[in-house]
């Protein structure tokens, strides 16, 4: 049974930062391609940032140079290191898989169809 958890939201202030953790179980993580993705209230899911298996990554222009991805293959994690954080990063954030090869832009720009997502976690940053 495939299964993502994430873990690592909270409330914090702007400027500061936040790891999110994704378990990933039921699968081998390395083969394929998983992305990091957001909602806020009023808006539609967009992508964050993803990750081929290769480790090439995507990140959309709005966390340039402030969010990191990465993926830990032998513990079947994956993991999003956001830094500089703004109230407009404020959202519900989800992990997600996709089962075959791919970009991680097109996973991300919603090209291919999320195969699966956790559960999601709530990240608010204010003062």
């Amino acid at each position: 049974q495939v299964q993502l958890v994430e873990s690592g939201g909270g409330l914090v202030q702007p400027g500061g930062s936040l790891k999110l953790s994704c378990a990933a179980s039921g699968f081998i993580l390395d083969y394929y391609t998983i992305g990091w993705f957001r909602q806020a209230p009023g808006k539609e899911r967009e992508g964050v940032s993803c990750s081929q298996s290769d480790s090439i990554t995507y990140y959309a222009d709005s966390v340039k140079g402030r969010f990191t991805i990465s993926r830990d293959n032998a513990n079947n994690m994956m993991y999003l290191q956001m830094n500089s954080l703004k109230p407009e990063d404020t959202a519900v954030y989800y992990c997600a898989l996709y089962r075959r090869r791919t970009t991680a832009q097109a996973m991300c720009l919603g090209r291919v169809p999320v195969d699966y997502w956790g559960q999601g976690t709530q990240v608010t940053v204010s003062s």
